[in-house]
């Protein structure tokens, strides 16, 4: 008698249980890359989350590339068009936030050679020296009155100067370090370089802000 249960039955009830998808919205955002992974295309509510969740990174990453552009929501919407069209190349789904970065990092220069122009492409809110090197990029008073107005515009006016004259290299790791926050072995995998060289740019390039924005400090 114990053998009566139809073993249809039991497959069916098993197939139904392990059909029911847990919301897109409750999935971890590597189980969201995972699950646009799988099929032929993207699973659409998985690859809607990811945007939700992801799109303010996007957001911020092109402004602080090009803050004077008109069309960044143009090249954010390009940005998530690569992302369907290649999310299933990326090896590691934990990486994805760093592979995000580097299609709109590469996006913004694929357009800036377009445009053929040269301009700086960064905005940033003054930054103070310190001892060690590091670069602190928030503004010192919350409520500055009309002489720090004046002088941490002109600070930003020299400030943009230096940007400028730093190598395409040295701007966008010093964007990803400084602004991004990003770890030294995430701007390696983004633009492709070895941690060795990423370090010796960002040196590089800290040097060189340090010694133009020293030079006007003391001139002062």
């Amino acid at each position: 008698m114990s053998q009566s249960l139809p073993l249809s039955w039991s497959k069916t009830g098993e197939a139904a249980f392990h059909q029911v998808p847990v919301p897109a919205e409750k999935l971890s955002n590597y189980d969201l890359v995972v699950r646009c992974q799988e099929g032929l295309n993207p699973d659409r509510a998985a690859f809607a989350e990811l945007l939700r969740r992801y799109q303010s990174h996007i957001e911020k990453v092109l402004y602080h590339l090009a803050p004077d552009w008109q069309d960044r929501a143009d090249l954010a919407q390009e940005v998530w068009i690569r992302v369907y069209r290649n999310i299933k190349r990326l090896n590691d789904p934990v990486k994805f936030r760093g592979w995000l970065s580097r299609i709109a990092t590469n996006l913004f220069y694929d357009e800036l050679r377009k445009r053929k122009r040269v301009r700086d492409p960064l905005s940033l809110d003054a930054p103070r020296l310190v001892e060690d090197g590091e670069m602190d990029w928030e503004i010192a008073s919350d409520d500055p009155g009309p002489e720090e107005n004046l002088t941490t515009a002109e600070f930003y006016d020299r400030l943009r100067e230096a940007i400028a004259d730093l190598p395409e290299v040295f701007r966008t790791t010093i964007v990803l370090r400084e602004i991004e926050g990003m770890a030294y072995e995430e701007i390696a995998e983004i633009t492709g370089v070895s941690l060795g060289t990423v370090k010796s740019r960002i040196a590089r390039a800290r040097q060189r802000l340090q010694f133009q924005l020293q030079n006007y400090l003391e001139g002062r």
